[in-house]
């Protein structure tokens, strides 16, 4: 089968095959550029393969450019690479590959195209362009790799156990593959995964993240998470959630399989933004409920202060996936303030609530509130229709008394320096209290949220702890 080269693919692939003919190198192009171009996928990352030098050959390509392109080279990867346009062009060596049963770094050395292809991961990556004369624009495909493109399969390419064995970062990888692109997981391939799953545990967990957060921002990421979970490596990866699976039933009466509604979010959450971080925050919005489930007499099943709970165990996963810290306080504050707007929809709105859910979210309100929205998961459209009525007369609230007081990300009018100053002491409990005072004054609307209230309020505050104020 001959390749269809686009015109905008043209002159590349042409002056590296002639770049490629100089050293006498046969080259191709491999892997996730020819897969994706086949699902008429944008790509914009093009792997080379040369038989010979991929440093030397990307040298050659980087002078042959006009104008001439700067060339990187990783020596001790033994590969280069260079920019031109909007592509990323990475070059190496057609290599084979040995590994230890305690490492997923192989020993490598030099080898063929086919040693090269066996090494690839699933056969849909192990498809190959020539850009040699002789053959130029012809697909290799040793393993079938166009049929189960076409049957939309991931297979691996050898024996499912010794692939995953060598490198067990391709059980995440194949899950992810299946995610984004929609494509089922051959039988055996999937249940060698499940054979393997505890070799995860000798890849780095900056690695396994990474796959976890293209899994969270594909279209649907509930089949990668549900994927995990049947494979038995969501227990190693993500045991917080692994943990939320199942149902339990008590005198008739059960809970809701917590890990299928968080699935579910997730995918909600999904359709309302591209944000991966607010896309984590409904992944691990109800991990406290397996430590708070109980059972009552009278309610059934609870899950008292699960928000609590969920928000102190966020900073271990975040630490144990080595999850970026400056994204850390914001899904803790959305998971400990889930369930606020929940309830304010089920009560009597009184202002200070309120004020006091736009203080604690501050800039991170509209996200909170799209979170909340996604957590309704019941499959009755009644209740899902009349609680985003709700919601948007939340919203509707919240704008009127935004827009009144100016409390999104608001800092009350009385500092500590000026507490200090006015009463002479020093940083203590008191002047603590005494911003705390003046802060829930302006929260209960009690007083206006202005300098000359709060001033006034302070001294108040102060008279209740013997405080006077220092004279002049």
């Amino acid at each position: 089968m001959i390749f269809q080269i686009r015109k905008d693919e043209r002159k590349i692939f042409e002056v590296i095959g002639r770049a490629a003919e100089d050293l006498n190198f046969p080259t191709y192009v491999v892997g996730g550029y020819v897969r994706d171009r086949l699902l008429a996928r944008p790509s914009k990352d093009l792997d080379i393969v040369c038989v010979g030098s991929g440093i030397d050959l990307a040298r050659r390509v980087g002078d042959c450019l006009h104008p001439r392109s700067r060339v990187t080279v990783y020596k001790r990867f033994g590969t280069a690479a260079l920019k031109h346009r909007d592509l990323e062009i990475e070059f190496v060596g057609a290599r084979k590959e040995s590994y230890r049963s305690d490492s997923r770094k192989p020993t490598v050395e030099s080898g063929t195209l086919a040693d090269d292809q066996n090494r690839r991961d699933f056969t849909i990556n192990a498809l190959a362009i020539s850009l040699n004369k002789h053959d130029y624009g012809t697909i290799i495909d040793p393993f079938n790799g166009l049929e189960d493109l076409e049957a939309k399969r991931i297979v691996t390419p050898l024996e499912p156990g010794k692939t995953f064995s060598d490198d067990p970062l391709r059980m995440m990888r194949a899950i992810r593959f299946a995610t984004q692109l929609g494509f089922t997981i051959d039988p055996a391939t999937f249940r060698s995964i499940s054979e393997n799953k505890e070799r995860i545990k000798i890849i780095s967990w900056e690695r396994i993240a990474t796959e976890l957060n293209k899994i969270m921002l594909a279209s649907r990421p509930s089949i990668g998470l549900r994927l995990l979970d049947k494979s038995g490596l969501l227990d190693y990866v993500l045991p917080e959630l692994a943990a939320l699976r199942g149902v339990e039933s008590r005198n008739g009466r059960k809970h809701k399989d917590n890990f299928i509604h968080t699935t579910k979010v997730v995918d909600n959450l999904a359709e309302r933004s591209d944000d991966l971080w607010l896309r984590w925050a409904a992944l691990l919005h109800d991990i406290g409920k397996a430590k708070t489930k109980r059972w009552e007499a009278e309610a059934g099943w609870t899950f008292h202060a699960h928000d609590a709970v969920g928000e102190r165990m966020v900073p271990k996963v975040f630490r144990r996936l080595r999850l970026p810290n400056d994204k850390l306080k914001y899904v803790q504050k959305l998971v400990a303030l889930h369930q606020r707007p929940i309830s304010l929809t089920q009560e009597e709105i009184s202002d200070s609530a309120v004020r006091r859910i736009l203080f604690d979210a501050g800039d991170d309100i509209d996200d909170l509130m799209t979170l909340c929205q996604s957590d309704i998961t019941s499959k009755n459209p009644h209740k899902v229709k009349r609680y985003l009525e709700n919601y948007e007369g939340l919203r509707q609230r919240m704008s009127e008394i935004e827009e009144k007081d100016h409390l999104r990300n608001w800092q009350p009018p009385i500092t500590g320096e000026l507490i200090m100053e006015t009463f002479g002491i020093p940083p203590s409990r008191e002047v603590g209290l005494i911003k705390d005072g003046v802060r829930e004054a302006i929260l209960d609307g009690a007083i206006p949220n202005e300098y000359s209230a709060a001033y006034e309020r302070m001294l108040v505050v102060a008279a209740d702890l013997d405080l006077s104020p220092q004279k002049s």
